[in-house]
């Protein structure tokens, strides 16, 4: 076997990746070829073998291989040759260039042509045996990347809310209810859910979709300044009132308008906005003439409502008058399934923004963000991920993109194994490799690190242990 490493032959440290990828390689030395096909076979991988890149390319249609392990010298065509026509034919190929010591320069070429990487001849099994098993867990990210974006695109997303968590279906089904109607909701959820959000889209969902959406936090105004922005003012009404100014009420007519942080209301305010919903008219501040005004009334807050009237600081007629349709919005805490949905989503946003191609985060990064506990909620989800497009210089997202603060918090949150007196030894790792298994998401290849163990003994303790899926 004239390009194959001597130490072929106890080239079994690694082994078959988690599911079965196929393998093409391309090589005109008819030993070489050999060899290494049945080098890939013996790990587990379904290979086929090609003595040029123009056979190479015939078989990409028939064979259509995961990963192209191709010469970079060759009659006919050659493999830069062949990565260039992969690279328009099916770009979700990855290519390993085999070269020889003195074309390293022409194969890290390649690799800016698109190439995944390249080994040096005579081929290192150990090293081929890595190189594609990191192969496969990048194959595997992009699939579920792409598994991701047909899921937002399909059942993932809800006009622009994205989550398909229980939580989150429930929310959209009380929004399908109430979007119809003109009735008021109260929507509670800690700052950050997205309770503007859910507003915008009751709005859009609306018949008074096409008529003006007007938004005020009524914590953000101060106290004197309130009921004029909401209700407008006559001239001369008070001191530095040069002009009659329309308020929100008459901004949004026919519309809705979105009251954010409803209990930061003083109580006479809240008055005059009871009045509002139950009279449908309204009197501009220092006027007598009384307002005729078509509006929908969303409101929202960050306190229990409950809390609030009970401490109060929300009227509980007014409560009651908002509340016909009730939605509490779930943290991120109690719905981190949706966080993959999430960061793609605003991955695409900010690659777009900033014109970036980062496809998703690894997997420690995930396990990261699945570690912590997001007080900030969505809106701090999302000045992460734009932080990390910014920051990260490859293909993936990686620990190191991210806040250092949020990456300690996320490690501090790993599980931990407790075993009570009497664990046998083997029980004891059953649930140390299940545990590890459930942390990496299955990811074989990465259980096997933190382990401290060989791919190919973790396959055979699942084996032993009965724990394969």
């Amino acid at each position: 076997m004239e390009h194959v490493h001597p130490a072929a032959a106890d080239a079994d440290s690694g082994q078959a990746p988690g599911v079965t990828e196929r393998v093409l390689i391309v090589e005109d030395d008819p030993s070489t070829r050999l060899g290494l096909t049945e080098l890939v076979r013996n790990w587990g991988y379904l290979a086929d073998s090609a003595e040029d890149g123009e056979e190479g390319l015939q078989k990409i249609t028939t064979f259509r291989p995961a990963i192209v392990v191709t010469d970079l010298v060759m009659p006919r065509m050659d493999g830069h040759q062949l990565l260039k026509a992969l690279r328009e034919q099916d770009p979700d190929i990855a290519v390993v260039i085999l070269t020889a010591q003195g074309s390293v320069e022409s194969a890290v070429e390649a690799i800016k042509d698109g190439a995944y990487d390249y080994l040096t001849k005579p081929v290192d099994p150990q090293r081929l045996q890595i190189l594609l098993a990191n192969v496969v867990e990048r194959q595997e990210t992009l699939r579920e990347v792409k598994a991701l974006r047909r899921q937002l695109r399909d059942q993932g997303a809800f006009g622009r809310m994205i989550g398909a968590s229980p939580g989150m279906r429930k929310v959209y089904r009380v929004i399908e209810q109430a979007a119809p109607t003109s009735a008021s909701v109260l929507i509670s959820g800690e700052s950050g859910t997205g309770k503007e959000l859910v507003a915008q889209t009751i709005h859009q969902l609306s018949p008074r979709a096409n008529a003006p959406f007007v938004a005020i936090n009524c914590a953000a105004i101060p106290e004197t300044l309130l009921e004029s922005e909401i209700f407008g003012h006559e001239k001369g009404a008070f001191t530095g009132a040069a002009d009659r100014r329309q308020g929100c009420f008459e901004l949004a007519d026919r519309g809705t308008i979105f009251l954010d942080e409803i209990a930061e209301m003083t109580p006479a305010t809240q008055v005059k906005l009871l009045r509002v919903l139950q009279e449908r008219s309204f009197r501009r501040l220092g006027g007598r003439q009384e307002q005729k005004v078509d509006v929908r009334v969303i409101a929202a807050t960050n306190a229990d409502p409950d809390e609030a009237v009970k401490k109060g600081k929300l009227r509980e007629d007014l409560y009651y008058r908002l509340n016909v349709f009730g939605i509490t919005l779930p943290p991120l805490r109690e719905r981190k399934e949706d966080l993959p949905l999430l960061t793609q989503f605003f991955l695409s946003e900010f690659n777009q923004r900033n014109g970036k191609s980062i496809a998703a985060l690894n997997n420690e990064a995930m396990r990261i963000l699945e570690g912590y506990a997001w007080p900030g909620n969505v809106r701090e989800l999302r000045n992460v991920i734009e932080r990390a497009t910014i920051l990260a210089d490859g293909q993936f997202i990686e620990p190191r993109h991210l806040p250092a603060a949020l990456v300690q918090a996320g490690e501090t949150a790993r599980p931990s194994l407790q075993l009570p007196p009497g664990t046998t030894v083997e029980e004891a790792e059953r649930r140390l490799i299940q545990m590890t298994l459930e942390h990496t998401r299955d990811n074989k290849t990465r259980a096997a690190e933190i382990l401290g163990i060989s791919l190919k003994t973790l396959h055979n303790k699942l084996n032993k242990l009965k724990l394969r899926k």
